[in-house]
């Protein structure tokens, strides 16, 4: 395929590439609309949330362009999102055992689909350094992080309006053990 010489035919300049690098962009694109929509959805417009996925939907356009361009993404950034992981964590107090089923009224869904793009991110990462593109460590890192931050607010926005999780249990997979069993 050849892009059209039409400029309006044309939605990014990099779109007919055949490197992952172009996949990369675009998930990361589609993760930070995500975060905007998970933004616009919460009725109760909690301050801290909302102001920590205010801040860290520009992060993302950062690590976007961390790989075409110059690297946007520090170690900063980084202990940041740590930071704001952590504080959610101890709110949440027990972390949760195994896997839960992604439910909750919005934006929670909204954050899964966020956390799954996050996900989606680190795969194409992973191809674009198979396709010899070195990755600064940093953004595999970052994603990673998102992730478990994602999952997290789901965990804390479900808590704070009494939703109780639904444990899942796999039929695949043997449950695992803890040290005392």
């Amino acid at each position: 395929m050849k892009p059209s010489h039409h400029p309006d035919e044309l939605c990014y300049p990099f779109i007919y590439e055949a490197s992952s690098l172009c996949d990369f962009e675009v998930v990361t694109d589609e993760l930070c609309a995500i975060v905007g929509a998970a933004m616009a959805q919460f009725p109760e417009r909690p301050a801290d949330i909302l102001r920590d996925l205010d801040q860290l939907q520009p992060r993302i356009f950062h690590l976007n362009g961390s790989i075409r361009g110059r690297q946007a993404l520090t170690e900063q950034d980084i202990r940041w999102l740590q930071s704001r992981l952590d504080h959610y964590r101890k709110e949440i107090g027990k972390p949760v055992d195994g896997f839960v089923l992604p439910r909750g009224d919005v934006p929670v869904p909204q954050l899964h689909q966020a956390r799954s793009a996050a996900k989606k991110a680190i795969r194409c990462l992973v191809r674009v350094e198979q396709e010899g593109k070195p990755i600064p460590p940093e953004l595999p890192r970052f994603c990673n992080l998102m992730c478990n931050f994602f999952f997290t607010l789901t965990l804390v926005i479900n808590q704070r309006r009494g939703f109780a999780e639904t444990p899942f249990v796999s039929k695949s997979y043997e449950p695992r053990r803890t040290r005392d069993q």
